[in-house]
């Protein structure tokens, strides 16, 4: 079977075995695969020296066998992948056995996959395949900082630097179903445009004075996943005593913090990853009553796997990219 991996330092497609379904597993023929920032940030943790690991955390497919004990899924369900491994019960923080697909274990942009069956749901009726090979990190990811973690209330104001990113397009159709008032920024007018037509009802320029854009606004809840860049921005505009969920570093991991300022001003400091079967479930469920889509930008083919990489890299998309991998 064909599939993109990092191997001895280099990214490249690759033949390999095609896996089979062991007691309690399941064989998925995947579609698509969709692409996260992590893929990314794996092959500079892997070394020069690793053996070839499939790439990929999100997916979709259709089950193509099933091993001896499972009683759920069927040859020709329609499932997505839950990348979220050995993390099912909602609780505070994921278990110690807790992992991400696609390190160390083979990931999903290839062919066929065997995952056990707790690491499949099925697949949204209402998505096209494209749609739901990109659902599951991203979507899962902003629902826990959303719901779970932020604990956003009806009528609150939320805001979210990075209005392009695949989480953030999720957060803010997610936010405004909750009935609350959505606040991005974006360098690019395009993305801020594209981010009211989504659904948010302010968007302003990153590089503006967010003090003096927002002194009109009461920020109750910021969700940043920039890092260094943004994360004393944000502080600087949430109220006295909000909430301040952080689940990302896309610009660097160290903030310098005012420790003082910090408690004078009573705020909340979250921090969230991921998320668990139980949150996985309740985002499909989610989207399913309000009928919701993600924002897919482009997609590519498997032998494109490597221009993939380099327009994620560029953060040029806005939404979700995906691979093809039948064609």
């Amino acid at each position: 079977m064909r599939a993109y991996v990092h191997e001895e330092g280099a990214l490249h497609l690759k033949d390999m075995n095609k896996p089979f379904a062991d007691h309690g597993q399941v064989t998925v023929a995947l579609k698509t695969a969709g692409m996260n920032r992590r893929d990314c940030a794996v092959p500079g943790r892997r070394g020069d020296d690793a053996k070839a690991l499939i790439l990929g955390s999100d997916g979709a497919g259709v089950i193509e066998s099933a091993g001896e004990g499972v009683t759920a899924f069927s040859p020709g369900d329609e499932v997505i992948i839950n990348p979220a491994l050995g993390w099912y019960d909602n609780s505070d923080a994921p278990p110690t056995s807790f992992d991400i697909l696609g390190m160390p274990d083979h990931g999903t942009f290839t062919e066929y996959i065997v995952l056990p069956a707790e690491q499949v749901e099925k697949k949204p009726d209402h998505l096209s395949w494209k749609e739901a090979g990109v659902l599951a990190l991203s979507g899962l990811t902003g629902y826990r900082a959303l719901f779970t973690k932020g604990n956003v209330k009806k009528g609150e104001t939320v805001f979210i630097p990075g209005a392009g990113s695949g989480v953030a397009t999720f957060l803010i159709q997610f936010a405004k179903k909750a009935g609350t008032r959505v606040i991005v920024t974006s360098r690019s007018q395009e993305k801020r445009e594209q981010a009211e037509k989504l659904g948010a009802d302010r968007a302003i320029d990153t590089n503006s004075s967010w003090p003096e854009e927002l002194a009109d606004e009461t920020i109750d809840l910021v969700i940043d996943s920039v890092g260094r860049a943004t994360f004393n921005r944000s502080l600087e505009v949430l109220k006295k005593g909000g909430r301040f969920v952080t689940f990302g570093a896309t610009t660097e991991d160290t903030v310098e913090l005012n420790i003082r300022a910090f408690f004078y001003g009573q705020y909340q400091l979250i921090g969230t990853t991921m998320g668990s079967r139980d949150e996985l479930r309740d985002m499909i469920q989610f989207i399913e009553n309000h009928n919701i889509h993600p924002v897919v930008d482009q997609g590519f083919t498997l032998n494109e796997a490597s221009d993939a990489f380099s327009y994620l890299k560029e953060t040029k998309q806005f939404g979700k990219i995906y691979i093809d991998i039948r064609s």
